[in-house]
């Protein structure tokens, strides 16, 4: 690694959100000179990615790519350091070897982007401590059983091999994050005490079960391997019996040492760990927050105007909420409406194997009745498939209430709506409607799933890059467009699409005010408690959430504000001419764009269509 190139490309990139301008070349190209520069543009952009994926294995296996399929990432930071130095290298030649003016406008705009990523990689990297890398969301304790049972598949017998050799390699890379953890404990940066019995019952419970102990039960790996195993055909039985053997063997050698050293070192530092959380508390946590909310929003809004702008928010969908209150003849106020909806028996399915059966029956329903009718909104569909998860026991206590993984690019695993069933007093049932659109279609399966279909544009459009703003905008905006289409016909089922949408203005002022403002962890709660039907248990789930991942909440809000803006800003210059299909298309057939580039991209199809007379 080049230290003193990459320090130095540091200090020269430009930083901030604004996309790259370009000067206008005053020269004209002929269409095959753009043709042909544009194709060896998209050619070093593929070529790149491919050398990415080669140094990142587990990005190669969520991508369905069987690269480096035995082993993990490296986590040090020393390799984050020579990933940056590679991607500013990458920008360097991109500038130095191509000319931008003499490529199409999509090549143009994978250029903007590279270049968008790689400046904001450069921004973001003085402050790469500033994170937990074990925490009660998305910690490696979790990931890392949850990408082998569902990431790593197993089609063959060095499929299997692959397999073991990771359980065999857990204990390397273990070994990195407690080191990475130990860095940020010299830099004072060590996750708030209400983390830590989180990650140690999550740590605990993967490594319960045979062959970790003498259960009756296999552990969720032992099962995992075992079921993967028995759908391998044409294996002899001394090759599976030795195959399980090295499985056991891997999981209780090195695979439980790894866990109990990570436990170790989490009980230790439990004990010097504060009590509150919030970006201001790191070294130079302004810089750092307003850097986060930035790279998460896409746009330059201050922390005051993104706490105002919740604040309002919540004002607005209290008074629809209300409305909806008088349609359901309800007596009392607000506050007795939130408790009613916390607390009626009508809204919370048995919390029973029953009860969990039937909350997963309803999403797919919900789901397979809106793709019946997507012809309403899309031009563009997806190909792959989305289905409904519980999620697994062993991380139910520590993951949130649903979430969505992406499909396999070549089809071999389709997108995951997952649910978490774990206490169905937290999963009411006049929310699910609102989660099913969200995370299943038309949100973020058809988001996701539309970009990594896409033709003529590189892959790390179609696969590498994210923009929290746009995805969870989408998300968030793709609620309330089935009550646009007649949907959400129970008004109770309504007031949730309102309760979800509360819930994330909400989250602009508690994730403001807990890293801005310097509330309390039980200030925030206690917001949310109070403007929210949701009950005390979500809300203290939420503010640990939004503690441990600074700006990620602000996301969601922001992006679907932007994307009503345009979309009206389109109606009102379109006028008859405005196709809602057309619309979404424009938002959906680039990829993910931050939000400056989808305004730009809306206003250039207002611009042709209005043209066209």
């Amino acid at each position: 690694m080049k230290t003193i190139y990459l320090l130095s490309a540091i200090a020269s990139i430009s930083l901030g959100t604004a996309m790259p301008a370009r000067s206008v070349d005053a020269r004209t190209y002929t269409a095959d000179e753009t043709a042909a520069e544009s194709k060896r543009v998209n050619e070093f952009f593929d070529r790149k990615f491919d050398e990415n994926i080669a140094r990142h294995p587990q990005f190669a296996s969520q991508l369905g790519l069987k690269i480096g399929y035995d082993k993990w990432e490296d986590l040090s930071d020393a390799s984050n350091a020579e990933d940056l130095s590679i991607a500013l290298q990458n920008l360097a030649e991109l500038k130095r070897s191509f000319d931008f003016n003499k490529c199409d406008p999509q090549t143009q705009l994978s250029w903007r982007l590279f270049e968008h990523d790689v400046q904001q990689n450069g921004e973001a990297f003085r402050f790469r401590m500033h994170n937990y890398p074990v925490n009660q969301m998305y910690g490696w304790h979790s990931s890392t059983p949850t990408f082998l049972m569902n990431i790593h598949r197993v089609d063959s017998v060095s499929d299997a091999e692959a397999y073991i050799a990771r359980l065999n390699g857990v204990d390397e890379q273990a070994a990195q994050v407690i080191a990475n953890m130990q860095t940020r404990a010299e830099k004072g940066i060590i996750p708030p005490k209400f983390v830590f019995p989180l990650v140690l019952d999550a740590c605990r419970k993967v490594i319960q079960g045979r062959p970790f102990d003498q259960a009756e039960t296999d552990s969720a790996l032992l099962a995992d391997f075992t079921k993967k195993m028995t759908g391998l055909k044409d294996v002899d039985q001394a090759t599976r019996d030795r195959l399980m053997a090295d499985a056991n063997n891997a999981l209780t050698t090195s695979f439980r040492p790894a866990y109990e050293k990570l436990i170790a070192y989490l009980e230790a530092q439990e004990k010097s760990a504060p009590i509150e959380g919030g970006a201001w508390q790191f070294p130079d946590g302004r810089n750092f927050y307003e850097m986060a909310l930035r790279r998460t929003t896409t746009t330059n809004l201050s922390a005051d105007e993104i706490h105002d702008t919740g604040l309002k928010e919540v004002a607005r969908i209290h008074g629809e909420m209300r409305e909806i209150m008088k349609r359901v003849k309800f007596k009392g106020d607000l506050q007795a409406m939130f408790k009613f909806m916390r607390t009626d028996p009508q809204f919370y399915l048995p919390d029973t194997d029953e009860g969990r059966a039937e909350y997963l029956k309803r999403a797919t329903t919900i789901i397979d009745t809106m793709r019946g009718r997507l012809d309403e909104l899309f031009y563009t569909k997806p190909k792959a498939d989305v289905v409904v998860k519980a999620v697994e026991k062993f991380r139910e206590k520590s993951a949130g209430k649903a979430f969505y993984q992406q499909p396999a690019p070549d089809g071999s695993r389709p997108g995951m709506f997952y649910v978490n069933l774990a206490e169905m007093k937290s999963t009411p049932t006049y929310e699910l409607e609102g989660l099913a659109y969200h995370e299943g279609i038309p949100g973020h399966h058809m988001q996701i799933a539309i970009a990594q279909e896409l033709s003529g544009v590189p892959k790390f459009r179609r696969m590498g890059t994210r923009f929290t703003a746009y995805s969870e905008g989408w998300g968030l905006y793709t609620e309330l467009i089935p009550k646009e289409m007649g949907l959400y016909s129970d008004p109770y089922s309504d007031f949730g699409r309102l309760a979800l949408e509360l819930w994330r203005a909400g989250r602009l002022v508690v994730d403001t005010g807990l890293h801005h403002k310097r509330w309390t962890r039980q200030q925030a709660i206690d917001y949310l408690i109070k403007n929210t039907p949701n009950s005390e248990e979500d809300c203290v789930e939420a503010i640990n959430r939004y503690i441990v991942s600074p700006s990620q909440a602000t996301a969601y809000k922001i992006g679907m504000l932007k994307i009503l803006e345009l979309r009206e800003k389109a109606k009102k210059q379109l006028g008859g001419k405005f196709d809602i299909r057309q619309f979404h298309d424009v938002v959906l057939t680039s990829g993910p764009v931050p939000l400056d580039v989808l305004e730009e991209l809306v206003d250039r199809w207002v611009k042709s269509k209005s043209a066209a007379g």
